[in-house]
């Protein structure tokens, strides 16, 4: 029998440090919620919960960018709705010009409202924006087409949905003809006839039907563009809806700790730790037979 070097007391001690460093381990999980909470838990498994983690928070990102461009594409829409009404009622305005019911005096109060619709219409492209930028003329400032807009709905760079390019303005409708001639019959006096220079004639009303025709039928275009893209970006927003929760639940598998499992585990190292400091207590107290050895 030895005194000097205690082997089983050692053989405990040992076993009893590793015991409580698993139950600093369990604690640790059961107070933070996760079953990996440093590399050391599980290497590989905190690689691939930590690359899930990074994809989600993409994808929602993106989901955030399809309901910035829902709302932006939504703007756009009924702006271009309002220009739909203007076209249409400067159409039957014309359509009232266009028939000799109407007096040269009516013709000239017609072109003073028809001149007043098409700069609301302009006004609407120079106002209508998101965020700064402009969604139907290229700026407030230039009425040049609007170059076409790009939303990225995903987490790769290809992820990209993109609008036609718009020029929803007197220019792009091709109405400069006409907002010249009612202008010039609007500037009038009210005593004008239709053998006046710059008259807002009969003639002039018919031209500007066909005009404002091909007006709507552009803008039409313009509007189910926005309308396609609309539903193209609000479907990429459900896919990616469904992919957040699905990738986050995969994450969760890894990452997160089961109590029930845990608990138990907890538990189970609780009692093993008791056990071990009375076995210690019991392999020191053997070393005290050797006193009987020596009385």
């Amino acid at each position: 029998m030895k005194i000097n070097t205690n082997i089983s007391s050692l053989t405990a001690q040992e076993a009893s440090t590793n015991t409580n460093r698993s139950i600093a381990s369990s604690l640790e999980k059961l107070s933070t919620g996760l079953k990996i909470n440093k590399a050391s838990d599980d290497a590989s498994g905190l690689a691939i919960a930590d690359k899930l983690r990074t994809q989600v928070t993409s994808i929602n990102q993106g989901i955030s960018n399809g309901n910035s461009a829902i709302a932006l594409l939504q703007i756009a829409d009924k702006s271009m709705a309002e220009q739909s009404k203007i076209l249409d009622t400067v159409k039957a305005k014309l359509i009232q010009a266009n028939t000799d019911t109407t007096s040269q005096a009516g013709r000239t109060a017609i072109a003073k409202d028809v001149t007043k619709l098409l700069d609301q219409l302009n006004n609407i492209a120079k106002q209508t924006n998101y965020n700064g930028t402009a969604l139907l003329q290229e700026s407030a400032t230039n009425g040049a087409a609007k170059s076409a807009l790009s939303f990225q709905i995903g987490e790769s760079t290809a992820d990209l949905i993109s609008t036609a390019t718009i020029q929803a303005n007197i220019t792009g409708f091709s109405l400069v003809s006409l907002k010249g001639h009612v202008s010039n019959g609007a500037a009038l006096s009210a005593g004008a006839s239709a053998g006046t220079a710059n008259a807002f004639t009969r003639s002039f009303a018919s031209a500007g039907q066909k005009a404002v025709d091909r007006a709507i039928t552009v803008l039409n275009g313009y509007r189910g563009d926005i309308g396609s893209t609309q539903n193209q970006v609000e479907s990429a927003v459900r896919n990616l809806m469904t992919q957040s929760t699905n990738i986050k639940n995969a994450e969760s598998v890894l990452r997160d700790v089961d109590y029930a499992e845990e608990s138990a585990n907890f538990n189970k190292l609780n009692i093993i730790s008791q056990a071990g400091s009375y076995a210690i207590s019991q392999s020191n107290a053997v070393s005290q037979n050797v006193l009987r050895l020596l009385q």
